[in-house]
């Protein structure tokens, strides 16, 4: 099949460092144009590709089939709208949009046009985790009880940072990272059916809060927990994903995030055994290293959406509905914070 071609609305930041690379390894994928309205001569050179300042011109632009849009949340629903009038599929940074009613629009729009929506949570396709997806359908860790999944970063004030503002961002730690993480175990675990959260500002001084915890009762009854923070110090943070069953558990560090490295330990085959009344929680426990193959998060997400386009198949996976999905999450999480309370999901 031919590749599909992409015009980027909005090059700079996380399109510029992740997303364009991880265009270019793809398969299915070739990059043909760039938007934005900083530096934009500088990335189109580096790319080799045209350069646009306006949206609109992009966007008329003939050659582009498909657009991925990496652009402050505030102007998502405005850009989705435009692309899918022009009839471009869409691959759109997440969140969606501000809110639970522009993700409506927004998928609304893409359907009455007959385009494809795609959200960019690119974690799904890490090799790690569709690995631990592969064990878990495997049973090998019998039921799962319980998940904490941790992603955390030093974001101090920064003139113009956008994610500061939840005016342009939705909001702060919760939207910008917890979303990735309600994702990513639901991916592995089903649906949440019940959620409850705490946020706050404990150290930045910016409209947005810096800190986000979120517990999480799945339908199968697990539990989890996902703790965000844009006030620790990346060196001080394991990015750890902890994932327990009743036959094992699978524990893994630095595959939450943008890489496609880390690294995957388990322990199967257990839970037959009897109680056991000493309790020595000293004793070494023996984990096994898990090798997982090293895929580009992007490119595999890209190679994805265009797979979907070229065999007229419209995404299963991050798509418009559970884009809805993890923004109605996403909303009761700030009502619990704000309440105190746990809401149904």
């Amino acid at each position: 099949m031919s590749k599909v071609k992409f015009g980027v609305i909005g090059a700079g930041g996380i399109a510029y460092r992740k997303t364009i690379p991880g265009l270019l390894a793809s398969n299915n994928c070739e990059l043909v144009a760039v938007m934005d309205v900083k530096n934009i001569e500088k990335i189109a050179a580096d790319f080799k590709v045209k350069a646009y300042t306006q949206v609109d011109d992009i966007l008329n632009d003939p050659e582009v089939e498909a657009v991925y849009i990496a652009t402050p949340v505030s102007v998502h629903l405005a850009q989705i709208k435009a692309a899918a009038a022009k009839k471009k599929h869409v691959l759109c940074e997440k969140p969606l949009a501000m809110d639970l009613k522009e993700t409506r629009s927004a998928v609304a729009a893409c359907a009455r046009a007959g385009v494809f929506l795609q959200e960019g949570y690119m974690m799904k396709f890490h090799g790690a985790h569709t690995t631990i997806r592969q064990l878990i359908e495997q049973g090998k860790l019998g039921k799962i009880v319980y998940m904490r999944a941790q992603l955390s970063c030093w974001y101090p004030r920064m003139e113009g940072a956008w994610r500061q503002d939840p005016a342009l961002g939705g909001g702060g730690s919760l939207i910008d990272m917890a979303t990735h993480l309600y994702d990513l175990l639901e991916y592995f675990a089903g649906p949440a059916k019940r959620v409850s959260a705490l946020t706050g500002n404990l150290v930045q001084d910016y409209k947005s809060e810096d800190s986000a915890t979120t517990l999480l009762e799945f339908a199968s009854g697990a539990h989890a927990t996902v703790d965000t923070f844009f006030c620790v110090p990346d060196e001080a943070s394991r990015t750890r994903l902890e994932i327990y069953g009743s036959r094992g558990s699978i524990l893994t560090e630095g595959t939450i995030g943008q890489s496609s490295a880390g690294t995957l330990e388990g322990i199967f085959g257990l839970g037959d055994s009897g109680y056991d009344a000493a309790q020595n929680k000293d004793v070494v426990r023996t984990f096994k290293a898990i090798d997982f193959p090293k895929v580009n998060p992007y490119s595999a997400e890209l190679d994805y959406f265009a797979d979907c386009i070229r065999q007229g198949r419209a995404p299963t996976l991050n798509n418009g509905a559970n884009g809805l999905h993890i923004m109605h999450l996403t909303e009761l999480a700030y009502k619990s914070a704000k309440t105190g309370r746990a809401y149904a999901v």
